[in-house]
């Protein structure tokens, strides 16, 4: 596991407070995993996750107490985001603002570099 600073990744607090809550509900820890995969309508897709432990290969950042880790290879296409959540009218959902995507969906789940 190493740590990264929040010029890497970073998770805000409303995040935090969202994750936290999740994980106590689920009488998990609180650790939000965000990884990438391929797919989507733009080429990647962002998946959330509790996590249930850290990874050797993992990289973490936290904000009050709640953990963000990103795997290596993920971290590569999510390089200096901020992973947020918001409440809108349309619903409730973890956005992340990516500075490398080149575009993205409209529902924001998917995105390309």
């Amino acid at each position: 596991m190493t740590e990264i600073t929040s010029a890497e990744i970073s998770l805000t607090a409303a995040a935090a407070a969202r994750v936290a809550a999740i994980a106590d509900r689920q009488q998990k820890p609180a650790i939000l995993r965000l990884s990438v995969d391929g797919g989507g309508c733009s080429g990647f897709q962002y998946r959330f996750g509790l996590a249930d432990d850290v990874a050797a290969d993992d990289v973490t950042v936290e904000t009050d107490g709640v953990r963000l880790v990103v795997d290596s290879v993920s971290l590569d296409l999510v390089r200096g985001a901020a992973v947020d959540f918001v409440e809108t009218l349309g619903g409730t959902a973890f956005r992340v603002e990516n500075p490398q995507a080149a575009s993205g969906c409209g529902c924001g789940a998917s995105f390309s570099v």
